[in-house]
């Protein structure tokens, strides 16, 4: 309940500086953030970016033994589609390098790696979907189109 009201605090706040889907896409990714927690994901990186910064993640967490890549899509509406239909051919090539580099520094097996996505609609009460469980082979991380 706090958590929720901080939020909507600070989304008031970002309004009045940001773009609308600046504002949108971290108010998006506060309510991902809160919904994993409450999962059982331990997040350990929110917009995890690359030293380079042409790659990054929203947000990585453990679930269990798993190291998970999460994508966030954030919409005010449907009207033009589920928010998980953004996510093209070169977002996951982003979230691939990402997890690549992160898989590296921390020493877990690929075999412990997974990609999710959570859409977000902001309507008055959030519409939250996790979509569970992309994951690629150590053939396709090494092999990927960089």
């Amino acid at each position: 309940m706090i958590g929720a009201a901080l939020d909507w605090l600070r989304d008031v706040r970002r309004r009045k500086t940001w773009t609308a889907a600046q504002a949108a896409g971290r108010r998006g990714e506060d309510l991902a953030h809160r919904f994993l927690r409450r999962q059982g994901f331990v997040i350990v990186a929110r917009n995890y970016r690359l030293a380079s910064g042409d790659a990054e993640a929203d947000l990585i967490a453990w679930e269990g033994e798993t190291l998970v890549v999460v994508e966030v899509k954030s919409r005010t509406s449907a009207e033009y589609g589920p928010p998980d239909r953004a996510i093209g051919e070169e977002k996951l090539r982003h979230m691939l390098r990402v997890a690549r580099r992160y898989v590296a520094k921390s020493g877990t097996p690929w075999e412990h790696v997974r990609f999710d996505v959570v859409t977000v609609l902001l309507k008055p009460n959030p519409e939250i979907t996790h979509f569970r469980g992309t994951r690629f082979s150590r053939k396709d991380a090494e092999h990927a189109k960089f």
